[in-house]
């Protein structure tokens, strides 16, 4: 059980652009019902077609947001970071989830009820622009990502996605391994290609000196290449 002033300190520090926009009442409020948890390795946090209830916050680890296709096969649709909110759409479109979301590594997350939030909502309006311009902008990246999956080539979408996992998550002390380490299927589910192709793909990179393989440690040896592959792929 985290103690209340500790609490305080992590959502202060940690959602500092949410926590900016609150009054007293409105911090403790949410203090009050801020409720921590951990979650394994693939656990899932909700599941496509539940109900939401709450606004979920990552503090640390990695979540992936996905959607079970054809044959079972998932397509991963956002990749979320520390501190990123996640959850709350499904709530404003007074719908049912229409994704599932899981740990994709061991992770500690922050949930804070979504009755709370649209009570807080109707009275701050900073708060509910705050909200507008999150959706506005998850909304265009999704139309990008669309354009993007059903447009460019194999080699154009998986440095895509490589270089999205670099700009989420950066680099190790090295200066070059990418700081996530995803099974082929997963990296082929993010870039919308069979687990076949993205080993192909992969070996291609490597043989064009851009990557270094090893298991699933990536390490981009040039980026610069990447990024034009990704722009013109």
């Amino acid at each position: 059980m985290i103690k209340k002033s500790t609490l305080e300190k992590v959502i202060r520090d940690d959602l500092a652009e949410l926590w900016s926009i609150l009054n007293g009442d409105e911090k403790r409020r949410i203090v009050e019902s801020f409720t921590t948890h951990t979650f394994k390795k693939n656990q899932i946090i909700y599941a496509e077609k539940e109900e939401p209830e709450y606004l979920w916050c990552l503090l640390k680890g990695k979540v992936k947001l996905y959607k079970d296709g054809i044959g079972g096969r998932q397509q991963i649709l956002r990749l979320i970071r520390p501190v990123q909110y996640f959850g709350y759409r499904a709530y404003f479109a007074d719908e049912p989830y229409v994704s599932t979301a899981a740990a994709f590594e061991p992770s500690v997350l922050g949930s804070v009820s979504m009755d709370l939030v649209k009570d807080l909502i109707q009275h701050n309006i900073k708060l509910a622009w705050f909200f507008i311009h999150e959706l506005s902008r998850n909304l265009g990246g999704s139309d990008t990502k669309i354009v993007n999956l059903t447009q460019k080539h194999i080699r154009g979408r998986l440095a895509e996605a490589l270089i999205a996992l670099q700009e989420s998550y950066g680099y190790e002390d090295d200066g070059a391994t990418l700081r996530i380490y995803m099974a082929r299927e997963d990296l082929a589910n993010l870039s919308n290609m069979t687990t076949s192709n993205a080993i192909r793909t992969l070996s291609g990179f490597v043989n064009e000196k851009i990557l270094i393989v090893d298991g699933r440690r990536i390490k981009i040896m040039n980026e610069a290449a990447l990024r034009k592959i990704s722009k013109f792929g």
